[in-house]
Formats: structure tokens, C-alpha cells, sequence
């Protein structure tokens, strides 16, 4: 039976088992908080994001999570410095050409705050800067790709937090936490 666990990658957290490049300062890795054997992660978050990444044992569901030729969607709640406008936003979703090449058009909207844990360290805040929301989802999945986008938009990027992968979702699982699906 194929495994499938989701888990709440906490900031800071490497997403790989181990840490080969920094052998002075060890840092945080999945084996700090998931000790099963044979589950491998299926994609990447950077280690200033946050949120949802899936683990498995099967190399084929392994690589249709990752790899964009599937379009799997992934949903990220994007704290962005600034007040989004309706271009910046129909920009996103229509999708922004990047170093790399043009995005596929992205889900956006703008939402509440949401109800979300504290984030250690918290995310800087400025009285004379207004900060806001975005839900986003994309298709595709490439190195730091929502970061670039909002960036690209005039909407930086302070906190990122992915919520789902396909229909997986981050709720019920708190930060460092894991469930099997």
C-alpha cells in the first residue's frame, strides 16, 4: 500500500532529510520531526516557507507531484508588502513573464488575514507600510515561482505559507506536525 504523509514544514526547516552544506551550524531537516523510513518528499518549499509538503514512498506519485507536465494545483496564502490592485492582481492571474520564461496563469484573490500560528521569527512590521493577502494558486512549481511573481508585480513577499497540493490540505496538522493521508 502506497504511504502518503503531509506535513506542516515549520520556517527554517530544510526540506530534504540532511543538511550537507553546513556542517558548522547544523540546521532544521525533515528528520528533526519525521522519523519513517522509505517516504521521500514529492517537491520542495524553500526553508523561508512554510506549509504543506507531501511525502511518499511511491516514486510515481512522487514525480506527478513534482513535476509541472501534471498541473497539479497548489494553493500558497501569500502575505505581501503593499496594497494589491486590480491589475497587479488580473497581472497574476493572468500570468507574468519571469527570467524563465512566462507563468502559467495563476488562481488570485485577495482574502482576510488568516487565522494562521505565529511564524519564529515573526515577519517585520512597519506602521508606514500596509501588508496584505493573496490566495494563490498555481500549476506549475518552479524555484521560488510565487515569490517571483508577486515581486514582479510590485507585491514582495514576507511570509508564504502553502495550504494544499492537489486536494491535501494543511488542516488539523499544526507546525512540525504530520498526518498519513
Amino acid at each position: 500500500m502506497t504511504r502518503v504523509i503531509l506535513f506542516n514544514k515549520p520556517f527554517g526547516v530544510l526540506s530534504q532529510f540532511t543538511d550537507k552544506g553546513n556542517a558548522d551550524t547544523p540546521r532544521a531537516t525533515l528528520s528533526n520531526f519525521i522519523d519513517v523510513p522509505g517516504v521521500y518528499p514529492a517537491g520542495r518549499l524553500d526553508r523561508d516557507s512554510e506549509g504543506l509538503m507531501v511525502l511518499t514512498d511511491d516514486g510515481r506519485l512522487q514525480a506527478q507531484i513534482a513535476s509541472p507536465k501534471f498541473k497539479r494545483p497548489k494553493t500558497y496564502l501569500v502575505q505581501v508588502e503593499g496594497d494589491p490592485s486590480p491589475e497587479q492582481l488580473e497581472a497574476l492571474r493572468k500570468g507574468v513573464t519571469l527570467k524563465d520564461g512566462p507563468t502559467r496563469p495563476a488562481r488570485c484573490d485577495q482574502i482576510e488575514a488568516p487565522d494562521l500560528w505565529p511564524r519564529d521569527p515573526p515577519v517585520r512590521f512597519r506602521k508606514t507600510v500596509p501588508d496584505a493577502w493573496l490566495r494563490l494558486t498555481i500549476t506549475e512549481g518552479r524555484n521560488r515561482q510565487v515569490r517571483r511573481m508577486s515581486a514582479h508585480v510590485g507585491l514582495p513577499c514576507l511570509r508564504l505559507v502553502r495550504w494544499s497540493v492537489g486536494d491535501w490540505t494543511l488542516e488539523g496538522i499544526a507546525p512540525g506536525g504530520w498526518r498519513e493521508a
